[in-house]
């Protein structure tokens, strides 16, 4: 089967890139973590003072648009690529609390969506590509072949959110972690620009109770089945061209 793009949108930890790096290992396929993208913005934001208690300076992100450079170069020894935030590695850094609580907001400004929608189309033109995040399967990749949109339980996204942040070494309390959730969930589906949304040809994967083999074994049976759906359409392609060819020898 030709490569296809396949597009993974849902919740905040609700384990979209684990399920994306995983099935973009099994296929050979080019993973992208498009929230990687925002949290960059939001980073180089705190970094350079754009983002004081809390209050997000959109004029001065917007002007400084031009100065953010966000690439992925494969690592060797993870097997996935890491984020790049103008040359260096910032993978682990945007991990951390202090973006989570603002790239909602980073990732709603028009200017910035714009730019990173720019870049992750232009990722997909060769297909290949297993892309999560927000707005992938409604906007970026509007013709994706397969689209997914994962949810879960959120006492279950808490308690993955909260291992992720603590193994880290990070302090934080799991009633924390649950209003950092809540107030993405809300800020990605009230957004102006592209909101969080289910595709109407995607496919719900709700993993509060699979592991990650399971959700791997579900999105590989859909794929196949993809393949053998295209299959059939390309023999009864075929049949249908033989039979007019043999109508017009007639």
């Amino acid at each position: 089967m030709n490569k296809i793009n396949i597009a993974i949108d849902g919740y905040s930890s609700c384990g979209k890139s684990t399920i994306a790096k995983a099935l973009a290992s099994e296929l050979g396929y080019t993973y992208i973590d498009t929230g990687a993208m925002y949290r960059s913005v939001a980073l180089f934001a705190l970094r350079n003072g754009l983002i004081q208690n809390g209050k997000i300076n959109t004029e001065a992100i917007i002007m400084a648009l031009p100065d953010i450079k966000v690439t992925f170069k494969y690592n060797n020894e993870t097997k996935i690529s890491d984020t790049y935030l103008n040359g260096e590695n910032v993978e682990k850094a945007i991990r951390q609390m202090e973006v989570s609580e603002v790239v909602s907001k980073i990732s709603a400004i028009k200017e910035v969506r714009e730019k990173m929608v720019a870049l992750q189309k232009e990722m997909g033109k060769s297909k290949g590509v297993v892309m999560d995040g927000r707005d992938i399967g409604t906007n970026v990749f509007p013709d994706a072949e397969l689209k997914i949109f994962m949810t879960a339980d959120m006492d279950v996204r808490v308690a993955r959110r909260y291992y992720e942040l603590t193994s880290k070494g990070e302090h934080v309390t799991e009633e924390e972690v649950k209003e950092n959730l809540s107030k993405r969930d809300y800020d990605d589906i009230n957004r102006k620009e592209n909101p969080l949304r289910k595709a109407d040809d995607a496919i719900v994967l709700d993993n509060s109770e699979l592991t990650k083999q399971q959700q791997l074994d579900f999105v590989t049976r859909l794929i196949k089945d993809l393949q053998l759906i295209k299959e059939e359409e390309q023999t009864q392609k075929k049949s249908l061209n033989v039979s007019v060819l043999s109508n017009l020898n007639f």
